[in-house]
């Protein structure tokens, strides 16, 4: 058994020895195999996407096998149900998961995951994982969000504990965590050391498919099985659900439709579109995300529902926008979108429809912080995200305005919005009163990141839709390594008896820094 799984067993209270034989899953061998000849699981497994009644179960086999998957609700798995999962082949890297589905609410459960060779009866060690199934009732809910993994070429550093933030999080026992995207940054090299400004040496573990740009699928793919090397990842993995989005770096830094590459010496591909789609393909088979459906196959905006306190809406700011520009576009149309017509209607209707006490939308880019993106061929500054300046709303702010203006119209309360992507942590309160665009009801927005990267900002706000700096904490100069202790996660709190939202910004060791109680507005 691997560290990981003795240390779940431990922790669970499972039984060792002899709890640990399962029944043959296909043709039993006729004596105990070699390590060699057994299927290996090197990623560990990942949950996600967890509902009242189901849960997807993601994990990653060394060659081709079957996968299987066991869940209980008892930690000894007495009378398991046994789920037979699909092929993992090299077309998926290996990949495979399962949608558990038929679970009982509100309950603990327990998952096993074996990977059976193709020719029968070798088994691997099994894989251990936990997690709670969503509420129909109202109960306390605890949740945790952020973003940015193995940025600006700081990976894992197993010398300073690895990627110990995920042991912070995973220590407050949330029910799931969203991560906010940037899962990777596949553009970013990873090299076995970097010298830091103060003379010290950061030292990373390294693999062939950080030492460059991604580029191949196999170098995308390679960039998740690293962030999956470390130890705290695989452990908070087993542990929690994730919830997952992505943002740019899981191509490239703020690539859009007018990304240009062709000067930039590191990549020998030059198609922008070739190396999103292999990006793509990547993101698709390591996220732990139950996927849309056969009528857009790449979807990755969706509800996820979370009893009568909470719905989540992750959106994607990323798939459906038109090409970073001036973002000063007078008219709504194609040059101007962001979340896209589709998105955006889906929003709009789903928020209204929401009879949750709470409506979450995860976004993986604030709202209001200007984040550049270098100067046009007349040189004028370009836009990365949304905010494009202060003044009345043009350009991206268009949809958003749109957006906050029908969700007044429409009486609909207590929206909170969570994101990450700019490397510090900050609570902004939209005021109505003090905005450019006032026809909406004020609302919070908290940012919170990095997981593992350098730390930057803070950004300026664009006046558009009234942002007040409530909170934030950033470094004093842009790229400060984990090693300033500069990382940032927040967690989420609702009180099943009075209905209240308590929003906490914690940093790299979990300590607070700030908090903000939110009283729920009632229809």
């Amino acid at each position: 058994m691997n560290s990981l799984s003795r240390r779940i067993f431990l922790k669970t209270g499972l039984a060792t020895g002899a709890s640990l034989a399962l029944p043959a899953f296909g043709q039993a061998p006729a004596a105990v195999t070699s390590e060699a000849s057994r299927p290996g699981a090197p990623s560990g497994l990942q949950i996600g996407d967890v509902l009242a009644d189901r849960a997807l179960v993601w994990s990653r086999s060394d060659r081709p096998a079957r996968m299987w998957a066991e869940h209980s609700l008892s930690s000894d798995f007495r009378s398991p149900t046994r789920v037979r999962g699909p092929l993992a082949l090299d077309t998926s890297d290996y990949t495979a998961r399962v949608d558990l589905a038929g679970l009982p609410a509100d309950r603990e459960v327990f998952v096993r995951v074996r990977f059976e060779g193709l020719s029968g009866g070798d088994l691997s060690e099994p894989l251990l994982g936990r997690f709670r199934t969503a509420p129909v009732k109202p109960r306390d809910i605890n949740f945790v969000w952020s973003g940015d993994t193995a940025g600006q070429g700081f990976g894992i550093n197993p010398g300073w504990g690895g990627m110990k933030i995920y042991e912070a999080m995973r220590k407050l026992r949330p029910d799931f965590f969203i991560h906010s995207g940037d899962n990777i940054y596949a553009d970013g090299p990873i090299a076995a050391e970097l010298k830091l400004d103060d003379g010290t040496v950061w030292k990373n573990l390294v693999t062939e498919e950080t030492s460059k740009v991604a580029e191949s699928l196999r170098e995308f793919r390679g960039r998740y099985a690293y962030n999956l090397m470390d130890e705290n990842v695989r452990r908070f993995s087993a542990e929690i659900p994730q919830i997952w989005q992505w943002d740019d770096h899981e191509v490239m830094n703020n690539y859009s439709a007018s990304k240009d590459i062709s000067t930039d010496a590191r990549y020998t591909e030059k198609s922008v579109p070739l190396l999103v789609a292999r990006a793509t393909r990547a993101f698709l088979e390591y996220a732990p995300m139950r996927y849309h459906g056969l009528e857009e196959s790449e979807r990755v905006y969706r509800k996820i529902p979370y009893g009568p306190l909470l719905d989540v809406f992750v959106i994607d700011m990323r798939s459906y926008r038109g090409a970073n520009g001036t973002n000063r576009q007078e008219k709504p149309g194609p040059d101007a979108a962001f979340l896209g017509e589709a998105q955006l209607a889906w929003l709009k209707q789903s928020l209204k429809q929401s009879k949750a006490l709470w409506k979450v939308v995860a976004a993986d880019m604030p709202l209001s912080l200007q984040v550049l993106d270098g100067k046009d061929a007349q040189g004028r500054t370009m836009f990365e995200a949304v905010a494009n300046g202060d003044g009345p709303p043009l350009g991206r702010e268009l949809e958003f305005a749109d957006l906050f203006r029908s969700l007044k119209r429409d009486k609909v309360k207590n929206v909170v919005w969570l994101t990450a992507d700019v490397h510090y942590t900050a609570a902004h309160y939209y005021d109505p009163a003090k905005a450019q665009f006032s026809d909406f009801d004020p609302f919070w927005e908290f940012v919170s990141g990095p997981l593992n990267a350098g730390s930057f900002g803070p950004n300026a706000l664009d006046d558009t839709f009234g942002p007040q700096v409530a909170y934030q904490k950033a470094p004093e100069k842009q790229n400060v390594p984990p090693t300033a202790g500069l990382q940032f996660f927040g967690q989420v709190q609702i009180d099943a008896k009075s209905g209240a939202m308590t929003v906490t910004l914690r940093d790299l060791t979990g300590a607070a820094l700030y908090s903000k109680k939110l009283e729920a507005r009632r229809a």
